[in-house]
């Protein structure tokens, strides 16, 4: 069955072969793996097709900065569900489960909880065509809830408002690029100890390089950052990840990931694992 299926992809146009060949691939491609942007934090323009549905969970362990003292290690759950809703136009859903581990002399040695749940809106409004030179292009809103209890760090207690543009690019038929830039306009960026928190607007960038090495395993590498108006690096975020997926079905991969950090905000080190499933 394997062989058919190589041999059925191999006599595809090019153009769906191209599609195949990268990390986040859209899901539209039925013969494709289900493959997101997970485990990097640099978002995609795809989006979940009309009336379907898209899982990702992950599971990140953190060492933090000396900084963040007596908070010294955070581990986050993340599920997320993503719907169709209509047409390159996708809602999602995301709540993290975290554990935040700290010095004996905290008030809270070791906190576990619900996070600050965020809701999500996607719109893919322009495609790359093969042929022609511009890129993807891809608008993002999220609204993140304060879910969380702030006594125990799990949340910020404000409700935050973001918008991000996302460009895609195919460099070649087997790598692609994906560039980020956000505007936290209020409330804070934190997800549990990680993230700014200085209230009011954030600036955030990102991009990653994505390459398929064999039909089923992708990698890559990305390098995201957030800063306040103000250009406080001090209280900065600068992260640099290395992973990728491994497809275990058509429509399910394993996802992993290596981070390191710099500045108050970001992790100094961690490890991510996960699976995303469409369906």
């Amino acid at each position: 069955m394997r062989l058919l299926v190589e041999r059925i992809a191999r006599s595809l146009p090019r153009i769906f072969i191209a599609r195949l060949t990268v990390l986040l691939i859209s899901a539209c491609a039925l013969l494709s793996p289900a493959i997101a942007q997970q485990p990097f934090i640099t978002d995609d323009t795809d989006v979940t097709p009309r009336h379907k549905f898209h899982f990702e969970f992950s599971n990140q362990f953190d060492a933090l900065q000396r900084s963040a003292f007596p908070s010294l290690k955070q581990n986050t759950a993340d599920a997320e569900l993503d719907y169709g809703l209509f047409g390159d136009f996708e809602v999602g859903i995301e709540a993290p489960i975290l554990t935040i581990i700290s010095d004996q002399s905290a008030p809270f040695p070791r906190a576990t909880g619900l996070g600050d749940v965020n809701l999500s809106f996607k719109y893919n409004f322009v495609k790359e065509r093969e042929g022609q030179r511009h890129p993807a292009l891809a608008l993002t809103f999220n609204f993140e809830m304060p879910t969380g209890n702030v006594a125990k760090q799990l949340g910020s207690g404000l409700s935050d408002f973001y918008v991000n543009g996302v460009i895609q690019k195919s460099i070649t038929r087997k790598t692609k690029l994906r560039l980020n830039g956000g505007i936290l306009f209020s409330g804070n960026e934190t997800t549990g100890v990680i993230g700014i928190k200085s209230r009011g607007i954030v600036l955030t960038g990102g991009g990653s390089l994505v390459r398929q090495f064999t039909p089923k395993l992708d990698l890559g590498v990305e390098v995201t950052g957030a800063v306040t108006r103000n250009l406080q690096l001090g209280k900065g975020q600068l992260q640099t990840m290395v992973g990728g997926n491994y497809a275990l079905s058509r429509k399910m991969t394993f996802d992993f990931g290596i981070a390191a950090g710099r500045f108050t905000a970001s992790p100094r080190v961690g490890v991510q694992l996960g699976i995303s499933v469409d369906f």
